[in-house]
């Protein structure tokens, strides 16, 4: 067996059975610090360097972006190379990167953190792609808030890393419990389309939530389950008025889904009515696009599959040095790459 935590033997990999009576397909937390979510060709390689008794060569290893994006998945690298003999310099979460830039820098022995190339690279990958998605819908948004509403996009294992990456690329609050409290912050949310349609009527299922739910939560409605999405905002208006906060447009495609001019109708019959200070959420199939379409009319955005279905932002890791000699395989530049901007983490 191996003497390491993690597998680096062919016939230890091949041999490991899961646990038949795991309640999850996904990896667990110590499958995935024992190696058993990366491609069996890296642990061949600590095998091949073992036999050639390189296995405790210092290299230098570096991962760069192929496209822009903000940097976001540290703690889960840090915990990944947790019992391993390295040193890590990086760029730190929310920092923007070009496209090719080093994002990570790993020193060590290969036999180190070899295995780990694969989780490492797909942490990255994926958290900075989901980062950066929150990021342009910011960016879009300016002071007025993003909610993200992207776990029903996701499986469950990953839906937390997905709204805590949404939250380091500015997202101002996310639905999922875990993925909200995992970034410090209190996770965001009001009632959904379930709960009127169970009560029958969505003036009740408001004045329900303002008689059961503790204050702090704020007092944001659906108006698009039953009736027209400016005669329902007015009804509750006039009901729970001085208490809702918002009222929540989320029409779904079958009826044209939320448009301009059902937003811009919405705001004026309120302005009308007396109530300005009533603020319009918008979600369903919102995009950055959107969001600078709506946003002088509307005053949070709730975005979910644009975040959650965001593309991986592609990492490629290279050995760049090997026992102080530079090095690189054809067409990279040998030797390890300047970048200024890169922290001494451990």
């Amino acid at each position: 067996m191996s003497q390491k935590p993690w597998v680096n033997d062919l016939q230890e990999a091949i041999q490991y059975r899961p646990d038949p009576k795991r309640l999850f397909l996904s990896a667990t937390h110590d499958e995935i610090i024992q190696g058993y979510t990366t491609d069996i060709y890296f642990v061949s390689a600590q095998q091949i360097l073992r036999h050639l008794q390189l296995d405790q060569t210092p290299v230098v290893a570096e991962i760069f972006a192929r496209h822009p994006g903000i940097f976001c998945g540290l703690p889960d690298v840090l915990s990944l190379l947790s019992h391993s003999q390295v040193e890590i310099w990086s760029l730190q979460e929310g920092d923007p990167f070009d496209s090719r830039e080093v994002v990570l820098r790993i020193k060590g022995p290969y036999s180190e953190f070899g295995v780990f190339e694969t989780p490492l690279l797909g942490i990255l990958a994926h958290s900075a792609g989901w980062a950066t998605a929150a990021q342009e819908c910011k960016e879009a948004a300016g002071k007025k808030m993003v909610l993200c509403f992207g776990a029903r996009h996701v499986h469950p294992s990953v839906a937390p890393v997905m709204e805590r990456s949404a939250l380091i690329g500015g997202a101002d609050s996310a639905a999922c419990i875990l993925g909200a409290k995992l970034a410090g912050k209190i996770p965001g949310g009001t009632i959904p389309h379930a709960a009127i349609l169970i009560c029958g009527d969505t003036v009740l299922s408001a004045k329900a939530f303002d008689e059961s739910i503790p204050s702090e939560f704020p007092r944001i409605i659906l108006v698009d389950t039953f009736k027209d999405e400016a005669e329902e905002s007015l009804r509750l208006a006039q009901i729970i008025e001085n208490k809702l906060e918002g009222i929540r447009l989320d029409t779904p495609e079958e009826r044209g889904g939320v448009t301009l001019s059902l937003v811009k109708e919405v705001r004026e019959r309120l302005n009308q009515a007396g109530y300005p200070n009533i603020k319009i959420v918008v979600s369903g199939g919102i995009t950055p696009e959107k969001i600078r379409l709506f946003h002088d009319h509307t005053d949070i955005f709730g975005v979910g599959s644009y975040i959650s279905g965001h593309s991986p932002i592609d990492m490629t890791m290279d050995i760049k040095e090997v026992a102080g000699q530079r090095i690189a395989k054809r067409g990279r530049i040998p030797g390890i790459t300047n970048n200024p901007r890169l922290v001494k983490i451990s």
